[in-house]
C-alpha cells in the first residue's frame, strides 16, 4: 500500500489552500490512503474559496480511515485562524500537524508525508524551539544525518549547512560535516532515485572559491582535500560561473555549503515546481519549495504546481525505495 498524509502547514498562510488543490488533481481511488491532517473549521472554510473535486470524510478518529477511497480529513480540533498573520495558534497547529503525520509514520499507517509551508516566526511566537521541517523531522526520528535536497526536472541539490546564520557557515563547515552530507545524498542518489554511480559536484564557499587563497583559504584547507577523498565528487567550482554556463547539468546533483548558495538559482529555474525533500529519514518527507505567502493567503489565488511537483515526488521516491509497496 502507498498511504500519504499532508499537513496544512500554518493555517494562516496559503497550506490549505494548496492542498486542496493538489487533491483535486489527483486520480480518484488510485492510492490506498490520503490523509490531510488539518482542523475541521480551517478545511471548511477554505473550502469556500476552493472547492472540493473528491470525496472526503472528516474524522477524529484514525480507525475511521481504513478501507476507504475517499480522502480522510484527520481533524486536529476547531482552531483560531486569521489569514495572513503568523500567530501563536497558527504555530502551535502547525506543529501538531507535523507531529501527528510523524506519529502515523511511526506507527505504519503511512509511507509519505508531504507538508505544506509552516512559519518559522509563528514557530517561535508558539515557543517551538526548531528552525524549520527538516530539523523538527529528524529530531522525531531521532535520525543524527540528514540532508535537506531540493528536487525538479532540472537538478538536484543539496545543502551542507541549513538554516543558520551567514556568519556561522565557515566554522560550521568541517570534515565531518561534509562527509555527513555526502554520505547521506550518495545513499539518496542509490536508493531514492536509482542512479547507481551518481556525478556530485561541490561548490566554493568564498568568491571565486577562494581564488588559490587569495579571497579564503576554507577551500585549499578543507574543501579541495576532501573532494579529493570522495569518488564521484567534483569542485570546489566557482557558484556564479557553474550556474551561469550550466554546468549543473553535467551532474546528477550539486552541494551547496550554505543555504542562498543553492536556494537563489534553484527558485531562479523551479520557482513554482520545486520541491523540498529531507534525505536520510525513514519516512518520505517533501514539501512545495516556497512559504506561507500571507499576502495571498484566502484569496484563492495562491498555485499548487510546486505542491503537485512534492506529491509526484513521494511517489516517485516511495516506488523506487521499496518496489513491493
Amino acid at each position: 500500500m502507498r498511504n500519504f498524509a499532508f499537513t496544512c502547514g500554518d493555517v494562516n498562510g496559503i497550506g490549505p489552500e494548496i492542498v486542496i488543490k493538489t487533491l483535486n488533481k489527483l486520480p480518484s481511488k488510485k492510492h490506498s490512503t490520503i490523509i490531510f491532517i488539518c482542523p475541521q473549521n480551517v478545511f471548511y472554510e477554505t473550502l469556500k474559496i476552493v472547492p472540493a473535486k473528491f470525496e472526503f470524510i472528516v474524522s477524529k478518529n484514525i480507525l475511521d480511515f481504513e478501507n476507504t477511497k475517499k480522502v480522510l480529513i484527520y481533524d486536529l480540533g476547531n482552531v483560531k485562524f486569521n489569514f495572513g498573520k503568523p500567530t501563536i495558534s497558527s504555530g502551535k497547529i502547525s506543529y501538531n500537524s507535523i507531529i501527528t503525520a510523524c506519529k502515523f509514520a511511526s506507527q505504519n499507517k503511512i509511507n509519505a508525508i508531504i507538508t505544506a509551508p509552516i512559519s518559522k516566526y509563528a514557530f517561535h511566537k508558539a515557543k517551538i524551539n526548531f528552525p524549520g521541517h527538516t530539523e523538527l523531522l529528524a529530531d522525531y526520528f531521532n535520525i543524527k544525518k540528514f540532508a535537506m535536497m531540493f528536487l525538479s526536472n532540472k537538478m538536484k541539490a543539496g545543502l551542507a549547512t541549513i538554516h543558520i546564520p551567514i556568519k556561522n557557515v565557515s566554522k560550521e563547515l568541517t570534515k565531518l560535516k561534509l562527509q555527513d552530507t555526502v554520505s547521506v545524498v550518495i545513499k539518496s542518489l542509490h536508493n531514492d532515485f536509482k542512479l547507481k554511480n551518481p556525478k556530485i559536484a561541490m561548490l566554493g564557499l568564498n568568491p571565486h572559491a577562494g581564488e588559490n587563497g587569495e579571497i579564503g583559504i576554507k577551500e585549499i584547507n578543507l574543501i579541495e582535500p576532501f573532494i579529493k577523498s570522495i569518488k564521484n565528487l567534483f569542485g570546489p567550482f566557482v557558484p556564479d560561473a557553474f550556474f551561469g554556463n550550466h554546468l549543473y547539468k553535467n551532474y546528477d546533483l550539486t552541494i551547496g555549503l550554505y543555504h542562498d548558495q543553492i536556494l537563489i538559482p534553484f527558485k531562479l529555474m523551479n520557482f513554482n515546481k520545486g520541491v523540498n525533500f529531507t534525505a536520510g529519514l525513514p519516512i518520505v518527507r517533501t514539501s512545495p519549495d516556497h512559504g506561507t505567502a500571507f499576502d495571498i493567503a484566502g484569496k484563492g489565488i495562491a498555485s499548487a504546481e510546486s505542491m503537485i511537483e512534492a506529491f509526484k515526488f513521494a511517489e516517485q521516491i516511495l516506488k523506487n525505495r521499496n518496489s513491493k509497496i
